[in-house]
């Protein structure tokens, strides 16, 4: 087992008294990142932020912890891309144009979002200029910045194809929205695709993050071919980078995330 999946399920132990179950997945946290006990508070941590304040565009995972969050945002008038469960049907636009006044709050949850939002393909999103801001939840984060989702990656191809297409880089902030049990004190080393966030959002405390360099772009070498084949948006990448899909990549699969 390697130290990433041993920190992980540690903390999924002690997740889990404070997690609010998923009404599909439970507790079962390899599927879901879950909503907690105050994330309420984290929210309003998260909105006290400068960069919170400034931001007219954003991304933000579609993590239940930040479904207040989104619905924050769009009574503020911020316009969001989110992520697809799985990124399986890739991006969603939601803008508060497109919600009546009184739907935030359904408009937030993933079925409000795609009763509301439209697709949108990264070219798209590309046309619409920087994120201002990128918010996530987390499995786990250390306080020098190391984010743990599922154990899927799918938040290191997000922001992989985000640099790819100058949606993001490293000047972009990167706040993660978790419990106080998620933080984890010891110093982690990051590998290779993990991406490190600014700030760290706990019902208790905002903290600054003192991090080392991101990485940028998608490592091609490293996805199996059926990932690819199953991400709409790294199928568009590809095509934008002139990239051939690989030969042996089954056919894409419809599902939900």
């Amino acid at each position: 087992m390697t130290r990433t999946k041993i920190v992980r399920e540690k903390i999924w132990e002690r997740l889990r008294p404070v997690a609010r179950p998923d009404s599909r997945f439970h507790l079962n946290f390899s599927e879901v990142i879950p909503d907690f006990e105050g994330s309420e508070a984290a929210t309003d941590r998260v909105v006290s932020l400068p960069v919170y304040k400034k931001a007219r565009f954003a991304f933000v995972t579609p993590d239940n912890g930040l479904a207040l969050l989104r619905q924050r945002m769009l009574e503020a008038g911020k316009s969001l891309v989110v992520s697809t469960y799985g990124i399986y049907r890739g991006f969603y636009l939601l803008e508060p144009s497109m919600v009546p006044k009184g739907q935030e709050r359904f408009a937030s949850w993933l079925d409000g979002l795609e009763y509301f939002g439209r697709p949108i393909t990264l070219a798209e999103i590309s046309s619409r200029g920087r994120f201002d801001l990128m918010v996530t939840g987390a499995s786990a984060v250390s306080l020098d910045g190391v984010r743990f989702g599922k154990g899927h990656g799918f938040f290191d191809m997000e922001w992989g194809m985000f640099t790819e297409v100058g949606l993001a880089d490293e000047a972009t902030p990167v706040v993660a929205v978790v419990h106080d049990v998620q933080v984890i004190e010891e110093k982690l080393f990051p590998s290779e695709t993990d991406i490190l966030v600014d700030t760290i959002a706990t019902p208790t405390r905002l903290i600054e993050v003192k991090r080392q360099q991101r990485p940028r772009g998608i490592k091609w070498h490293l996805l199996e071919p059926e990932v690819i084949a199953l991400t709409p948006p790294l199928q568009e990448l590809q095509k934008l980078r002139g990239i051939a899909p690989p030969a042996s990549a089954p056919p894409a699969k419809g599902s939900v995330r």
